[in-house]
Protein backbone atom coordinates (compact mmCIF):
# COMPACT_ATOMS: atom_id res chain seq x y z
CA UNK A 1 0.00 0.00 0.00
CA UNK A 2 2.69 2.45 0.57
CA UNK A 3 4.51 1.88 -2.53
CA UNK A 4 1.36 3.13 -4.26
CA UNK A 5 1.03 6.19 -1.20
CA UNK A 6 4.65 7.11 -2.16
CA UNK A 7 4.94 6.77 -5.86
CA UNK A 8 4.86 10.86 -7.02
CA UNK A 9 3.34 9.54 -10.38
CA UNK A 10 0.33 7.64 -9.01
CA UNK A 11 -0.58 10.35 -6.61
CA UNK A 12 -0.07 12.88 -9.36
CA UNK A 13 -3.07 10.93 -10.96
CA UNK A 14 -5.33 9.81 -8.25
CA UNK A 15 -8.10 12.00 -8.53
CA UNK A 16 -7.91 11.12 -12.06
CA UNK A 17 -8.18 7.17 -11.05
CA UNK A 18 -10.89 7.95 -8.68
CA UNK A 19 -12.78 9.69 -11.89
CA UNK A 20 -12.49 6.35 -13.55
CA UNK A 21 -13.58 4.22 -10.68
CA UNK A 22 -16.63 6.19 -10.00
CA UNK A 23 -17.65 6.17 -13.47
CA UNK A 24 -17.58 2.37 -13.49
CA UNK A 25 -19.05 2.10 -9.80
CA UNK A 26 -22.54 4.31 -10.97
CA UNK A 27 -22.91 2.43 -14.14
CA UNK A 28 -22.90 -0.95 -12.51
CA UNK A 29 -24.97 -0.14 -9.53
CA UNK A 30 -27.38 2.34 -11.83
CA UNK A 31 -27.98 -1.13 -14.27
CA UNK A 32 -29.41 -2.59 -10.76
CA UNK A 33 -31.94 -0.10 -10.37
CA UNK A 34 -32.75 1.53 -13.99
CA UNK A 35 -34.66 -1.65 -15.43
CA UNK A 36 -37.57 -1.15 -13.10
CA UNK A 37 -39.09 1.17 -14.39
CA UNK A 38 -38.65 0.44 -18.57
CA UNK A 39 -40.39 -2.95 -16.84
CA UNK A 40 -43.34 -2.35 -18.82
CA UNK A 41 -42.06 -1.25 -21.51
CA UNK A 42 -40.33 -3.98 -22.09
CA UNK A 43 -42.87 -6.60 -22.15
CA UNK A 44 -45.03 -5.03 -24.31
CA UNK A 45 -42.00 -4.43 -26.94
CA UNK A 46 -41.08 -8.05 -26.35
CA UNK A 47 -44.41 -9.80 -25.84
CA UNK A 48 -43.67 -11.86 -22.97
CA UNK A 49 -45.66 -11.20 -19.89
CA UNK A 50 -44.05 -8.79 -16.80
CA UNK A 51 -43.03 -11.91 -14.47
CA UNK A 52 -40.71 -13.39 -17.19
CA UNK A 53 -39.87 -9.49 -18.05
CA UNK A 54 -38.54 -9.24 -14.13
CA UNK A 55 -35.85 -11.60 -15.08
CA UNK A 56 -34.48 -8.95 -16.92
CA UNK A 57 -33.75 -7.67 -13.02
CA UNK A 58 -33.42 -10.41 -11.15
CA UNK A 59 -30.43 -12.16 -13.20
CA UNK A 60 -27.88 -9.59 -12.71
CA UNK A 61 -27.86 -8.87 -9.10
CA UNK A 62 -28.23 -12.55 -8.56
CA UNK A 63 -25.01 -12.89 -10.80
CA UNK A 64 -23.46 -10.36 -8.91
CA UNK A 65 -24.18 -11.69 -5.92
CA UNK A 66 -22.90 -15.24 -7.02
CA UNK A 67 -19.12 -13.82 -8.16
CA UNK A 68 -18.37 -10.65 -5.63
CA UNK A 69 -16.88 -13.04 -3.18
CA UNK A 70 -14.51 -15.00 -6.19
CA UNK A 71 -13.51 -11.29 -7.74
CA UNK A 72 -12.76 -9.96 -4.41
CA UNK A 73 -9.93 -13.05 -3.95
CA UNK A 74 -9.01 -12.61 -7.49
CA UNK A 75 -8.25 -9.37 -6.88
CA UNK A 76 -6.16 -9.97 -4.10
CA UNK A 77 -4.31 -12.65 -5.61
CA UNK A 78 -3.62 -11.74 -9.33
CA UNK A 79 -4.12 -7.91 -9.15
CA UNK A 80 -7.52 -5.81 -8.07
CA UNK A 81 -6.45 -3.17 -10.65
CA UNK A 82 -6.23 -6.14 -13.64
CA UNK A 83 -9.68 -7.12 -12.30
CA UNK A 84 -11.01 -4.11 -12.48
CA UNK A 85 -9.64 -3.20 -16.04
CA UNK A 86 -11.09 -6.74 -17.43
CA UNK A 87 -14.68 -5.74 -15.52
CA UNK A 88 -14.78 -2.82 -17.25
CA UNK A 89 -14.52 -4.17 -20.68
CA UNK A 90 -16.65 -7.12 -20.33
CA UNK A 91 -19.55 -4.45 -18.90
CA UNK A 92 -19.38 -2.55 -21.55
CA UNK A 93 -19.84 -5.50 -24.41
CA UNK A 94 -22.46 -6.73 -22.26
CA UNK A 95 -24.35 -3.30 -22.26
CA UNK A 96 -24.26 -2.30 -25.91
CA UNK A 97 -25.24 -6.31 -26.44
CA UNK A 98 -28.12 -5.74 -23.98
CA UNK A 99 -29.02 -2.44 -26.34
CA UNK A 100 -29.78 -4.33 -29.41
CA UNK A 101 -33.17 -5.61 -28.88
CA UNK A 102 -32.98 -9.74 -29.91
CA UNK A 103 -35.27 -11.55 -27.67
CA UNK A 104 -35.33 -12.28 -23.80
CA UNK A 105 -33.18 -15.01 -24.14
CA UNK A 106 -30.54 -13.09 -25.82
CA UNK A 107 -31.31 -9.97 -23.79
CA UNK A 108 -30.78 -12.67 -20.38
CA UNK A 109 -27.25 -13.69 -22.17
CA UNK A 110 -26.38 -10.34 -22.39
CA UNK A 111 -27.13 -9.07 -18.88
CA UNK A 112 -25.33 -11.85 -17.09
CA UNK A 113 -22.35 -10.78 -19.32
CA UNK A 114 -23.03 -7.32 -18.13
CA UNK A 115 -23.45 -8.31 -14.09
CA UNK A 116 -20.16 -10.56 -14.28
CA UNK A 117 -18.38 -6.88 -15.31
CA UNK A 118 -20.24 -5.63 -13.31
CA UNK A 119 -19.32 -7.80 -10.23
CA UNK A 120 -15.26 -7.58 -11.48
CA UNK A 121 -15.59 -3.79 -10.94
CA UNK A 122 -17.44 -3.28 -7.89
CA UNK A 123 -15.13 -6.39 -5.66
CA UNK A 124 -12.03 -4.24 -6.50
CA UNK A 125 -13.20 -0.45 -6.63
CA UNK A 126 -12.57 0.34 -2.83
CA UNK A 127 -9.70 -1.80 -2.38
CA UNK A 128 -7.85 -0.12 -5.23
CA UNK A 129 -8.64 3.43 -3.60
CA UNK A 130 -7.68 2.25 -0.28
CA UNK A 131 -4.37 1.36 -1.87
CA UNK A 132 -3.88 4.45 -3.78
CA UNK A 133 -4.75 7.61 -1.38
CA UNK A 134 -2.89 8.64 1.38
CA UNK A 135 -4.38 7.23 5.10
CA UNK A 136 -5.34 11.51 5.70
CA UNK A 137 -7.32 11.15 2.56
CA UNK A 138 -9.28 7.95 1.97
CA UNK A 139 -12.22 8.87 3.96
CA UNK A 140 -12.65 11.61 1.17
CA UNK A 141 -11.96 9.04 -1.78
CA UNK A 142 -14.05 6.10 0.11
CA UNK A 143 -17.09 8.75 0.22
CA UNK A 144 -17.04 9.51 -3.13
CA UNK A 145 -17.38 6.04 -3.88
CA UNK A 146 -20.01 5.42 -1.41
CA UNK A 147 -21.96 8.85 -2.88
CA UNK A 148 -21.77 6.90 -6.89
CA UNK A 149 -22.56 3.81 -5.01
CA UNK A 150 -25.76 5.08 -3.89
CA UNK A 151 -26.07 7.77 -6.75
CA UNK A 152 -26.20 4.57 -9.17
CA UNK A 153 -28.24 2.55 -6.79
CA UNK A 154 -31.54 5.24 -6.14
CA UNK A 155 -31.47 7.07 -9.17
CA UNK A 156 -32.32 4.38 -11.76
CA UNK A 157 -36.25 5.07 -11.46
CA UNK A 158 -34.96 9.17 -12.38
CA UNK A 159 -32.71 8.20 -15.12
CA UNK A 160 -34.81 5.51 -16.44
CA UNK A 161 -37.64 7.68 -16.57
CA UNK A 162 -36.06 10.74 -18.12
CA UNK A 163 -34.89 8.71 -21.22
CA UNK A 164 -38.14 6.23 -21.29
CA UNK A 165 -40.03 10.00 -22.10
CA UNK A 166 -37.76 10.31 -24.87
CA UNK A 167 -35.56 7.20 -26.79
CA UNK A 168 -36.67 3.49 -26.82
CA UNK A 169 -35.99 1.28 -24.06
CA UNK A 170 -32.55 -0.25 -25.31
CA UNK A 171 -30.91 3.26 -24.68
CA UNK A 172 -30.89 2.41 -21.17
CA UNK A 173 -27.89 -0.11 -21.86
CA UNK A 174 -26.66 1.89 -24.75
CA UNK A 175 -25.97 4.94 -22.90
CA UNK A 176 -23.34 2.99 -20.85
CA UNK A 177 -21.57 2.40 -24.27
CA UNK A 178 -20.01 5.93 -24.66
CA UNK A 179 -19.37 6.33 -20.95
CA UNK A 180 -18.00 2.79 -20.44
CA UNK A 181 -15.21 3.53 -23.52
CA UNK A 182 -14.26 7.26 -21.83
CA UNK A 183 -13.52 5.11 -18.74
CA UNK A 184 -12.05 2.27 -20.13
CA UNK A 185 -9.39 4.57 -21.92
CA UNK A 186 -9.02 7.03 -19.08
CA UNK A 187 -8.28 3.80 -16.72
CA UNK A 188 -5.83 2.81 -19.21
CA UNK A 189 -3.81 6.18 -19.02
CA UNK A 190 -4.20 6.48 -15.72
CA UNK A 191 -4.62 3.25 -13.65
CA UNK A 192 -1.13 1.83 -12.40
CA UNK A 193 -0.02 -1.86 -12.11
CA UNK A 194 -0.32 -3.73 -9.88
CA UNK A 195 1.86 -4.08 -6.86
CA UNK A 196 0.18 -5.96 -3.80
CA UNK A 197 -0.37 -9.75 -5.18
CA UNK A 198 -0.38 -12.85 -2.88
CA UNK A 199 -0.66 -14.95 -5.80
CA UNK A 200 -2.87 -17.34 -3.37
CA UNK A 201 -4.09 -20.50 -4.72
CA UNK A 202 -8.19 -19.65 -5.18
CA UNK A 203 -10.73 -21.66 -3.26
CA UNK A 204 -12.51 -23.42 -6.62
CA UNK A 205 -14.95 -25.21 -4.24
CA UNK A 206 -15.82 -22.61 -1.95
CA UNK A 207 -16.11 -20.38 -4.90
CA UNK A 208 -18.48 -22.88 -6.36
CA UNK A 209 -20.49 -23.66 -3.58
CA UNK A 210 -21.31 -19.97 -2.86
CA UNK A 211 -22.23 -19.23 -6.17
CA UNK A 212 -25.10 -22.01 -5.67
CA UNK A 213 -25.95 -20.64 -2.44
CA UNK A 214 -26.59 -17.36 -4.18
CA UNK A 215 -27.87 -18.50 -7.16
CA UNK A 216 -30.59 -20.96 -5.39
CA UNK A 217 -31.48 -18.77 -2.34
CA UNK A 218 -32.31 -15.65 -4.35
CA UNK A 219 -33.87 -17.80 -7.96
CA UNK A 220 -36.35 -19.65 -5.13
CA UNK A 221 -36.98 -15.80 -3.62
CA UNK A 222 -37.69 -14.16 -6.51
CA UNK A 223 -39.73 -17.40 -8.14
CA UNK A 224 -41.73 -18.02 -4.68
CA UNK A 225 -42.86 -14.74 -5.25
CA UNK A 226 -44.43 -15.16 -8.71
CA UNK A 227 -45.96 -18.21 -8.21
CA UNK A 228 -46.20 -19.41 -4.45
CA UNK A 229 -43.26 -19.88 -1.95
CA UNK A 230 -44.77 -23.53 -1.63
CA UNK A 231 -45.03 -25.10 -4.38
CA UNK A 232 -42.48 -28.24 -4.75
CA UNK A 233 -39.86 -26.49 -7.08
CA UNK A 234 -39.41 -23.31 -4.87
CA UNK A 235 -38.87 -25.61 -2.13
CA UNK A 236 -36.32 -27.53 -3.44
CA UNK A 237 -34.22 -24.70 -4.98
CA UNK A 238 -34.27 -23.46 -0.72
CA UNK A 239 -33.32 -26.82 0.13
CA UNK A 240 -30.48 -26.48 -2.58
CA UNK A 241 -29.24 -23.60 -0.86
CA UNK A 242 -29.51 -24.81 2.66
CA UNK A 243 -27.43 -27.85 1.78
CA UNK A 244 -24.68 -25.95 -0.16
CA UNK A 245 -24.72 -23.37 2.62
CA UNK A 246 -23.83 -25.84 5.45
CA UNK A 247 -21.36 -27.57 3.05
CA UNK A 248 -20.02 -23.96 2.13
CA UNK A 249 -19.10 -23.26 6.09
CA UNK A 250 -17.58 -26.26 6.43
CA UNK A 251 -15.36 -26.15 3.48
CA UNK A 252 -14.37 -22.15 4.47
CA UNK A 253 -13.31 -23.82 8.01
CA UNK A 254 -11.04 -26.84 6.33
CA UNK A 255 -9.52 -25.27 3.45
CA UNK A 256 -6.09 -24.10 3.78
CA UNK A 257 -7.14 -20.57 1.71
CA UNK A 258 -10.77 -20.14 1.80
CA UNK A 259 -12.52 -17.71 -0.91
CA UNK A 260 -14.09 -16.19 2.42
CA UNK A 261 -11.97 -15.97 5.51
CA UNK A 262 -14.42 -16.38 8.35
CA UNK A 263 -12.01 -15.24 10.91
CA UNK A 264 -12.41 -11.56 9.00
CA UNK A 265 -15.35 -11.46 11.16
CA UNK A 266 -13.88 -11.92 14.39
CA UNK A 267 -12.63 -8.40 13.55
CA UNK A 268 -15.63 -6.59 15.51
CA UNK A 269 -15.08 -3.61 13.92
CA UNK A 270 -15.52 -5.30 10.27
CA UNK A 271 -18.31 -7.14 11.38
CA UNK A 272 -20.58 -4.57 12.90
CA UNK A 273 -20.19 -1.63 9.66
CA UNK A 274 -20.90 -4.59 7.36
CA UNK A 275 -24.02 -5.96 9.13
CA UNK A 276 -25.12 -1.85 9.71
CA UNK A 277 -24.21 -1.54 5.62
CA UNK A 278 -26.17 -4.42 5.14
CA UNK A 279 -29.70 -3.26 7.16
CA UNK A 280 -29.29 0.28 5.78
CA UNK A 281 -29.77 -0.87 2.33
CA UNK A 282 -32.40 -3.10 3.34
CA UNK A 283 -34.41 -0.08 4.57
CA UNK A 284 -33.11 2.16 1.53
CA UNK A 285 -34.87 -0.53 -0.94
CA UNK A 286 -37.94 -0.53 1.21
CA UNK A 287 -38.12 3.11 -0.38
CA UNK A 288 -37.12 2.26 -2.99
CA UNK A 289 -40.03 0.15 -4.31
CA UNK A 290 -42.86 1.74 -2.63
CA UNK A 291 -42.23 5.18 -3.08
CA UNK A 292 -42.79 5.06 -6.99
CA UNK A 293 -45.98 3.71 -5.99
CA UNK A 294 -47.10 6.32 -3.60
CA UNK A 295 -46.27 8.73 -6.07
CA UNK A 296 -47.76 7.65 -9.14
CA UNK A 297 -50.20 5.43 -7.95
CA UNK A 298 -51.64 7.04 -4.99
CA UNK A 299 -50.77 10.51 -5.90
CA UNK A 300 -51.33 10.02 -9.61
CA UNK A 301 -47.90 12.05 -10.26
CA UNK A 302 -46.19 11.51 -14.10
CA UNK A 303 -43.32 8.58 -14.14
CA UNK A 304 -41.02 11.54 -14.88
CA UNK A 305 -42.82 13.82 -12.33
CA UNK A 306 -42.30 10.79 -9.50
CA UNK A 307 -38.61 10.49 -10.69
CA UNK A 308 -37.53 14.06 -10.15
CA UNK A 309 -39.11 13.98 -6.80
CA UNK A 310 -37.23 10.87 -6.08
CA UNK A 311 -33.76 11.98 -7.35
CA UNK A 312 -33.65 14.66 -4.28
CA UNK A 313 -32.83 11.13 -2.04
CA UNK A 314 -28.95 10.96 -4.34
CA UNK A 315 -28.70 14.41 -5.25
CA UNK A 316 -28.25 15.30 -1.37
CA UNK A 317 -26.64 12.42 -0.82
CA UNK A 318 -23.92 12.90 -3.39
CA UNK A 319 -23.27 16.24 -2.31
CA UNK A 320 -23.11 15.44 1.94
CA UNK A 321 -21.33 12.23 1.36
CA UNK A 322 -17.61 13.26 -0.07
CA UNK A 323 -17.63 16.50 3.05
CA UNK A 324 -19.05 13.76 5.40
CA UNK A 325 -15.50 11.21 4.12
CA UNK A 326 -13.65 14.06 4.98
CA UNK A 327 -14.96 15.15 8.34
CA UNK A 328 -14.03 11.43 9.03
CA UNK A 329 -10.60 11.94 8.31
CA UNK A 330 -10.39 14.68 10.56
CA UNK A 331 -12.99 13.32 13.77
CA UNK A 332 -12.79 9.47 13.28
CA UNK A 333 -16.22 8.07 11.50
CA UNK A 334 -17.51 6.41 14.42
CA UNK A 335 -19.39 9.59 15.56
CA UNK A 336 -20.91 10.33 12.07
CA UNK A 337 -21.93 6.80 11.14
CA UNK A 338 -24.76 7.27 14.14
CA UNK A 339 -25.45 10.69 13.39
CA UNK A 340 -26.39 9.71 9.86
CA UNK A 341 -28.16 6.54 11.25
CA UNK A 342 -30.27 8.65 13.81
CA UNK A 343 -31.24 10.81 10.66
CA UNK A 344 -32.50 7.83 8.36
CA UNK A 345 -34.27 6.39 10.97
CA UNK A 346 -36.68 10.08 11.89
CA UNK A 347 -36.93 9.48 7.98
CA UNK A 348 -38.58 6.13 8.22
CA UNK A 349 -41.28 7.49 10.84
CA UNK A 350 -42.08 10.24 8.56
CA UNK A 351 -42.50 8.09 5.74
CA UNK A 352 -45.08 6.03 7.79
CA UNK A 353 -47.11 9.40 8.63
CA UNK A 354 -47.54 9.96 4.66
CA UNK A 355 -51.23 10.29 3.25
CA UNK A 356 -53.12 11.44 0.09
CA UNK A 357 -52.89 14.33 1.43
CA UNK A 358 -49.76 15.12 2.80
CA UNK A 359 -48.05 18.15 0.94
CA UNK A 360 -45.07 17.51 -1.38
CA UNK A 361 -42.54 19.76 0.07
CA UNK A 362 -43.21 17.51 2.96
CA UNK A 363 -42.44 14.17 1.82
CA UNK A 364 -39.72 15.52 -0.44
CA UNK A 365 -38.01 16.79 2.89
CA UNK A 366 -37.86 13.33 4.28
CA UNK A 367 -36.42 11.70 0.84
CA UNK A 368 -33.83 14.81 1.50
CA UNK A 369 -33.67 14.29 4.99
CA UNK A 370 -32.80 9.87 4.06
CA UNK A 371 -30.83 10.96 1.59
CA UNK A 372 -28.48 13.57 4.21
CA UNK A 373 -28.53 10.59 6.89
CA UNK A 374 -27.26 8.00 4.03
CA UNK A 375 -24.60 10.87 3.05
CA UNK A 376 -23.78 11.01 6.54
CA UNK A 377 -23.35 7.02 7.42
CA UNK A 378 -22.03 5.64 4.26
CA UNK A 379 -19.24 7.34 3.77
CA UNK A 380 -17.20 6.78 6.85
CA UNK A 381 -18.91 3.43 7.25
CA UNK A 382 -16.89 2.01 4.06
CA UNK A 383 -13.89 4.02 5.52
CA UNK A 384 -14.18 1.48 8.87
CA UNK A 385 -14.60 -1.26 6.87
CA UNK A 386 -11.50 -0.62 4.66
CA UNK A 387 -9.20 0.75 7.22
CA UNK A 388 -10.09 -2.27 9.89
CA UNK A 389 -8.45 -5.27 7.82
CA UNK A 390 -4.60 -5.75 6.74
CA UNK A 391 -3.35 -4.78 3.07
CA UNK A 392 -3.40 -8.24 2.12
CA UNK A 393 -7.46 -8.80 2.58
CA UNK A 394 -8.46 -5.34 0.98
CA UNK A 395 -9.98 -7.30 -2.09
CA UNK A 396 -12.10 -9.42 0.45
CA UNK A 397 -13.11 -6.61 2.49
CA UNK A 398 -14.03 -5.21 -0.70
CA UNK A 399 -16.16 -7.65 -2.16
CA UNK A 400 -17.94 -8.33 1.20
CA UNK A 401 -19.10 -4.82 1.66
CA UNK A 402 -20.40 -4.99 -2.13
CA UNK A 403 -22.10 -8.08 -1.14
CA UNK A 404 -23.52 -6.92 1.74
CA UNK A 405 -25.01 -4.25 -0.31
CA UNK A 406 -26.34 -6.18 -3.37
CA UNK A 407 -27.53 -8.36 -0.51
CA UNK A 408 -29.49 -5.90 1.03
CA UNK A 409 -30.60 -4.88 -2.10
CA UNK A 410 -32.56 -8.12 -3.00
CA UNK A 411 -33.68 -8.22 0.59
CA UNK A 412 -35.18 -5.15 0.67
CA UNK A 413 -37.06 -5.50 -2.65
CA UNK A 414 -38.49 -9.35 -1.70
CA UNK A 415 -39.26 -7.51 2.02
CA UNK A 416 -40.59 -4.73 1.06
CA UNK A 417 -43.24 -6.20 -1.41
CA UNK A 418 -44.47 -9.74 1.24
CA UNK A 419 -44.57 -7.10 3.73
CA UNK A 420 -46.95 -4.47 1.62
CA UNK A 421 -49.42 -6.92 -0.35
CA UNK A 422 -49.04 -9.48 2.93
CA UNK A 423 -50.87 -5.91 4.98
CA UNK A 424 -53.00 -4.84 2.48
CA UNK A 425 -54.27 -8.52 2.16
CA UNK A 426 -54.82 -8.67 6.13
CA UNK A 427 -56.90 -4.84 6.40
CA UNK A 428 -58.74 -6.26 2.73
CA UNK A 429 -59.73 -9.57 4.06
CA UNK A 430 -58.51 -11.10 0.87
CA UNK A 431 -55.27 -11.91 -1.28
CA UNK A 432 -53.72 -8.34 -2.52
CA UNK A 433 -51.00 -8.67 -5.45
CA UNK A 434 -51.03 -5.08 -6.70
CA UNK A 435 -51.94 -1.97 -6.25
CA UNK A 436 -56.20 -1.55 -6.33
CA UNK A 437 -56.82 1.66 -8.13
CA UNK A 438 -60.16 2.29 -6.27
CA UNK A 439 -58.63 1.51 -3.05
CA UNK A 440 -55.87 3.88 -2.52
CA UNK A 441 -56.43 3.76 1.33
CA UNK A 442 -55.26 0.42 1.60
CA UNK A 443 -52.74 0.83 -0.09
CA UNK A 444 -51.75 3.82 2.68
CA UNK A 445 -52.14 1.51 5.62
CA UNK A 446 -50.23 -1.14 3.75
CA UNK A 447 -47.48 1.44 2.97
CA UNK A 448 -47.49 2.26 6.79
CA UNK A 449 -47.09 -0.69 8.09
CA UNK A 450 -43.99 -1.81 5.95
CA UNK A 451 -42.48 1.52 6.55
CA UNK A 452 -43.06 0.72 10.52
CA UNK A 453 -40.71 -2.67 10.01
CA UNK A 454 -38.18 -0.44 8.00
CA UNK A 455 -38.42 1.84 10.65
CA UNK A 456 -37.10 -1.45 13.53
CA UNK A 457 -34.24 -2.11 10.73
CA UNK A 458 -33.18 1.28 11.04
CA UNK A 459 -33.55 1.35 15.32
CA UNK A 460 -31.62 -1.72 14.98
CA UNK A 461 -28.21 -0.64 13.12
CA UNK A 462 -28.93 2.39 15.32
CA UNK A 463 -28.60 1.04 18.57
CA UNK A 464 -25.87 -1.30 17.67
CA UNK A 465 -23.65 2.03 16.25
CA UNK A 466 -24.46 3.84 19.68
CA UNK A 467 -23.32 0.86 22.14
CA UNK A 468 -19.92 0.36 19.60
CA UNK A 469 -19.73 4.34 20.23
CA UNK A 470 -20.25 4.11 23.72
CA UNK A 471 -18.30 1.44 24.46
CA UNK A 472 -15.49 3.66 22.46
Amino acid sequence: MDSFAKDPEIQKHRWLILIAVCMFTFMSTLDGSIVNIALPVMSKDLRIPMNQAEWVVSIYLIVICALLLLFGKLGDAYGKIRVFKIGTILFTIGSLLCGLNSGLMFLLGARTLQAVGAAMTMSTNNGIITEVFPFNERGRALGTIGSFVALGSIAGPGVGGLILAHLHWGYIFLINVPVGIIAILLGMKVLPKDITLSKQKIDKTGSFLFALVMVTLFAGVFLGQEIGFIKIGVLALFIVALVSFIGFIKVELHVERPVLDLQIFQNTSFTISIFCAFLIFVANFFFNVISPFYLENARGLAANYAGYVLMTFPIVQVVVAPIAGAVSDKIGPKLLTFIGLILISISQIGYMFMSLATPMWIFMLFVGLVGLGNGIFQAPNNTIVMNSVEVKDLGIAGGINALARELGMIIGISAATTVLFSSMSHTAGHTVTSYIPSQPGLFISGMRVAFMVSLVICLVATVITGIRLLRK
